[in-house]
């Protein structure tokens, strides 16, 4: 056997060019951008009625919610001065204005979303164009640790529409970043079927990165500098993202026809989902997201956001304004951009592009994480990457929308904290008035001071707070009740009635739980903790009944607790407090039974929580799950055994590794790993024997891939 470190070249490896599952690189430079920069003249202008309705959106939208906030806190204001204010009254009333005001700003968004689906309803969609477009497009799909067989399904399926509808102009690249070994191996498995099965006029593509340095942001911008040359545009996948072919066409079309336009966002709806949770998510996003989303395209015009995926990019424009700066300092704060979206589409925005969200573009897909747990974990990341672009709110040169956009990402999770904190507030008061013997006499006066609460208004305001953040899903049931075809597709009045209901219940209890546990994770962050990166799961998501107990026993304690309080010092405020303790009571076995797949079908099965969707199932989303129903592509159950057993897929697997270079260091790994191979009996020995580290060294090594067939030879396997 050669000795690790050895460099084999192509010619030695005898590996046929056409093996490889790479284009020809074409390279774009891509220079690293500042915190800080000047902004760019725009590229582009807005039309003039386009012009007129976003800034009548923003003053809508700015001057509902300052109008309602400032009535809302004033009532509030006029609830505790009936004496004299104390300074934990004051701070009670601070978290109340910065709840109220996020809450009345999402209310008054949905309004204006309503109020544009209905023009939308009345006036028609926008034209759809017939003419393919003249630019090419790159669909990147990058994988982490993935169910490669969904990944491929879902790649097939879109591949095969784009040859169809625009044969030549797209190509999908899977760009890699899988750093566990028989994750890469499995991936390389099937994908190595997918890509000699994908059709010539949308040829696919696979690169997998031995160091996925910068995480998802730093695999596109690798694919950016090598190959974005080649590439008017690229269509940024998630690896659960599935699109229509007619869908991308019209994407790429919108790029070609505005020259300003830097990255055009669509609004994905989530599908097929199973478990209780996900089934929740779904519902609320096909429901409630149409209606938000288009709130935010409304007022957003040119300087919209980026989610990270179902969204077209100018490459180069990408290249030449887009790539991310390292900040200063460490984890949490510093270091890689985690949530590199907004980013990304504020960096486009300060350089002059224009950044759009068209929520008029149908069957473009996404799925959801099955469970509260999976939630809470993909929270934990994503808090991080949003309370780090604190560093960007006040960086020099981006637009005012930009940072409307990055205020709104750190209060989706402060808001969170300061919920809780005012809870935690106002029970401190409660206490307070109960234990506290009044001065009524504190000051020298003729007359005492009586301690009297305004309880007529006080449940006025209640009940004003709870129709503010019922509003949008209300507007969202209103929207669908009004549009008869909208209405049927949810399964009709009836039924779209009971799952808003259902879903308000639920949610309702869900949310105190969500609510400590973003909490914590705010504080963890705040405190120096870092997330690391974890892949999401998908399709089911169930736990042990003692998994989630002991996951959950705080939130219980706290919900006992809380309880035992509010009863012990008033049965009203007891009753008052219940939707938030009952949720916290209850939060094992919310959370055990949020991943249970039949649970959420059983709902499906009564018509509960039903979504378009299902109700009749768009060709696209057709295609994926007849892929995935009939495993048309072979999964390796030992994907080190099918290395050892299949020539073709082991020189495939060389011919991927045909550009790495040993750098001539010592490599304990590489060492062990080869000592491993020389010993092994079988292949289950070896994979009993490898740990992750050498079994990636393995991998990554021609040199010991080559000696794979005379191991094989050797042991008759």
């Amino acid at each position: 056997m050669a000795k690790p470190g050895f460099t084999v070249g192509p010619a030695e490896m005898g590996v046929a060019p056409s093996l490889k599952a790479l284009p020809d690189e074409n390279r774009l430079e891509m220079p690293r951008q500042g915190v800080h920069a000047p902004k760019s003249k725009d590229r582009g202008r807005m039309a003039p009625v386009r012009l007129v309705g976003t800034l009548l959106a923003r003053i809508l939208l700015f001057g509902g919610t300052a109008a309602v906030t400032a009535y809302g806190v004033r009532e509030m204001y006029a609830v505790m001065s009936t004496g004299d204010i104390t300074l934990l009254q004051w701070l009670f009333l601070i978290l109340f204005a910065l709840n109220f005001a996020w809450v009345s700003f999402a209310a008054c968004q949905a309004v204006l979303g309503f109020l544009l689906i209905l023009k939308r309803d009345i006036l028609g969609r926008r034209h759809i164009h017939e003419n393919p477009p003249g630019i090419k497009t790159a669909v990147l799909a990058p994988v982490y640790n993935e169910d490669p067989a969904r990944v491929a399904a879902a790649i097939e399926a879109m591949a095969e529409g784009l040859a169809k509808e625009a044969p030549g102009q797209f190509c999908f690249f899977i760009l890699s970043d899988s750093n566990k070994p028989r994750a890469w191996l499995k991936e390389e498995h099937v994908f190595h079927q997918l890509i000699a099965r994908a059709p010539a006029e949308c040829p696919v593509y696979y690169r997998h990165r031995a160091h996925n340095t910068e995480r998802k942001a730093g695999n596109i911008s690798d694919w950016v500098t090598r190959w974005g040359g080649a590439y008017d545009a690229m269509l940024i996948l998630d690896a659960d993202s599935i699109m229509s072919a007619e869908t991308m066409v019209e994407m790429a079309r919108r790029m070609e026809a505005d020259e300003g336009l830097g990255l055009l966002q669509t609004l994905p709806s989530i599908v097929l989902a199973e478990s209780l949770y996900a089934r929740l998510q779904q519902f609320a996003n096909r429901g409630y997201g149409l209606i938000f989303g288009n709130g935010l395209s409304g007022w957003h015009g040119n300087g919209s956001n980026f989610w990270g995926h179902n969204a077209i990019i100018r490459t180069k424009a990408f290249a030449s304004a887009a790539h991310l700066p390292i900040l200063k300092g460490k984890a949490p704060f510093g270091g890689h951009v985690i949530s590199h979206d907004f980013i990304e589409a504020a960096l486009l925005r300060r350089a002059g592009w224009g950044v759009r969200f068209d929520t008029d573009l149908q069957h473009t897909y996404e799925e959801a994480p099955p469970s509260v747990s999976d939630v809470i974990t993909r929270d934990r990341r994503w808090c991080q990457g949003n309370l780090q672009h604190i560093k960007f709110l006040f960086a020099r040169g981006l637009a005012v929308t930009t940072r409307l956009h990055i205020l709104s990402g750190i209060m989706a999770y402060m808001s969170a904290l300061f919920w809780f904190l005012l809870l935690a507030v106002g029970l401190t008061l409660a206490v307070q008035a109960s234990f506290t013997r009044p001065e009524y006499f504190a000051r020298p006066s003729l007359f005492p001071t009586w301690p009297v609460f305004d309880s007529v208004r006080a449940v006025e305001l209640f009940i004003l707070s709870m129709g503010i953040v019922l509003a949008p899903k209300a507007l969202a049931w209103v929207s669908a009740i009004v549009n008869p075809m909208r209405c049927l597709r949810y399964g009709g009045p009836i039924l779209v009635t009971l799952s808003v209901l259902t879903e308000v219940l639920l949610s309702a209890l869900y949310a105190p739980v969500m609510m400590l546990a973003q909490s914590r994770i705010v504080w963890e962050v705040i405190t120096g903790g870092d997330s690391g990166w974890q892949p999401q799961r998908r399709g089911d998501g169930s736990i042990s009944f003692a998994t989630a107990l002991k996951a959950h026993r705080w939130h219980t304690v706290i919900g006992v607790v809380a309880a035992i309080v509010t009863f012990y010092l008033h049965k009203d405020l007891f009753l008052w407090m219940l939707p938030v303790t009952g949720g916290l009571m209850l939060a094992a076995p919310l959370s055990w039974v949020s991943g249970r797949s039949d649970v959420g079908l059983a709902l499906r099965k009564i018509g509960l929580l039903r979504t378009p969707e299902e109700k009749r199932k768009p060709p696209i989303l057709e295609a994926v799950t007849a892929r995935l129903d009939g495993e048309h592509l072979r999964t390796a159950k030992s994907p080190l055994g099918a290395l050892a057993a299949e020539d073709d897929f082991r020189a495939w697997h060389r011919a991927q590794l045909m550009e790495q270079e040993a750098d001539g260091e010592f490599d304990p790994d590489l060492i062990l790993a080869e000592a491993k191979l020389e010993r092994a009996k079988t292949v289950a020995e070896l994979e009993e024997w490898l740990n992750d580290r050498e079994e990636m060294a393995l991998l990554n090594s021609p040199v010991l891939v080559d000696a794979v067939p005379e191991w094989v030879k050797t042991h008759n396997r």
